[in-house]
């Protein structure tokens, strides 16, 4: 996450340097504000799905090999028991929920990093 907005900053500073002379420092200040806001309103379960192996098979919004977070919010209410059961499906795999395809079993995450991970995902159900 750190090396993301070291990243992510050093993008806004470079394009900075480029623009024209008109572009004020408040300008780049606001643009660098923006993103650290950004990163600031990540939720910790977004954060470890974003360092995680998640993004190989999962999108947010479209399905790739896996179903998308949002489709897996649409078919799971955010219920405990259903935080439970998609935790331990991240941390044990499994296979037949969405398909014949098996999903890699996440042994060594913690189950709490993995509710956490679920509380997201949920969380992007549209209402």
């Amino acid at each position: 996450m750190k090396r993301t907005f070291l990243i992510l900053s050093a993008v806004v500073i470079l394009m900075a340097s480029f623009a024209k002379a008109d572009l004020s420092k408040e300008k780049a200040v606001v643009a660098t504000a923006t993103l650290s806001n950004h990163a600031l309103q990540m939720s910790a379960g977004e954060k470890l799905i974003n360092k995680s192996d998640c993004i190989g098979c999962h999108n947010k919004v479209n399905k790739i090999i896996g179903p998308s977070y949002v489709d897996i919010a649409k078919k799971y209410p955010a219920t405990e028991k259903n935080i439970n059961y998609l935790a331990d499906k991240i941390i044990k795999g499994g296979t037949g929920v969405w398909g014949n395809m098996p999903m890699t079993a996440h042994a060594t995450l913690k189950k709490d990093d993995a509710k956490l991970m679920v509380k997201y995902i949920l969380s992007l159900k549209k209402k």
